[in-house]
């Protein structure tokens, strides 16, 4: 059975939300991360173009696997080997700290992702079984830098900063944050005391914070455009790995 898609431009335009030479680059980086290589059994009945975009289909629009085995004229069981075996290679490069440290701001915030996973995932204040994800982005460009390992998502935002690692890799970095990473080191905005209210220039401050503060907000809304990570039904890493794709596609997006 011949499928319907297939990597030229038309439908990786469509199906991905990359222009064709965005997807190129993210297929560079996936061959030389080794994906053209065999998966120890069969040998790949699609090209590799095809099995990223594949991935990159399945992230952009979350059918199931049966939905899109006839897409592409596989099987569901392929899809599944598609995904499990390329899901890591689309990863966003792993973040550094910086040689110009000072002149940077970051921004940094966690968003709830639905998941199906009961250990992945806790009852949240968004009403669904979700997970907590801390990401940071670059202030000026917008780009994400990192995103840490998901936690339950009943975890403060100050909690799951402390134990992700990003601490490490943020050290020097001026960092803003919501008023939920108080006591953390963070940048975060002035609060108003009991008998005492905000001076106005704290006012102008918290305003030119929340300012700024919002592009994360952004970031993350179009970083949802990928609806995986609306409702993962991925397991154990599927979900880290979605989001370390998505982070990947989203800064192709915005640079190439």
């Amino acid at each position: 059975m011949r499928g319907v898609l297939r990597a030229d431009p038309l439908w990786v335009e469509t199906f991905t939300g990359l222009r064709m030479r965005q997807f190129e680059r993210l297929l560079k980086v996936v061959r030389e991360r080794g994906g053209d290589g065999p998966g120890g059994g069969r040998p790949w009945c699609l090209p590799l173009a095809d099995r990223v975009l594949v991935v990159a289909v399945y992230y952009r629009t979350n059918l199931t696997m049966r939905q899109l085995a006839p897409l592409f004229g596989i099987s569901p069981a392929t899809v599944c080997r598609i995904v499990q075996r390329l899901r890591p290679l689309l990863a966003i490069e792993p973040a550094s700290q910086p040689a110009d440290a000072v002149e940077r701001l970051w921004i940094v915030d966690g968003t709830l992702i639905p998941v199906r996973d009961r250990k992945v995932g806790a009852s949240s204040r968004n009403y669904r079984f979700s997970a907590n994800v801390q990401v940071i982005i670059d202030a000026d460009t917008k780009l994400v830098i990192a995103a840490a390992r998901p936690v339950p998502g009943n975890a403060a935002d100050a909690k799951a900063w402390r134990e992700s690692g990003l601490p490490d890799i943020s050290a020097g970095v001026t960092i803003l944050a919501d008023g939920a990473y108080i006591n953390t080191g963070l940048v975060v905005p002035h609060r108003k005391r009991p008998g005492r209210p905000l001076l106005p220039g704290e006012e102008e401050d918290n305003a030119e914070h929340r300012k700024v503060r919002a592009r994360v907000e952004h970031a993350f809304a179009r970083m949802k455009h990928y609806k995986i990570l609306r409702d993962c039904r991925q397991r154990n890493t599927g979900l880290h790995h979605a989001v370390q794709a998505v982070a990947h596609m989203h800064n192709l997006a915005l640079t190439a």
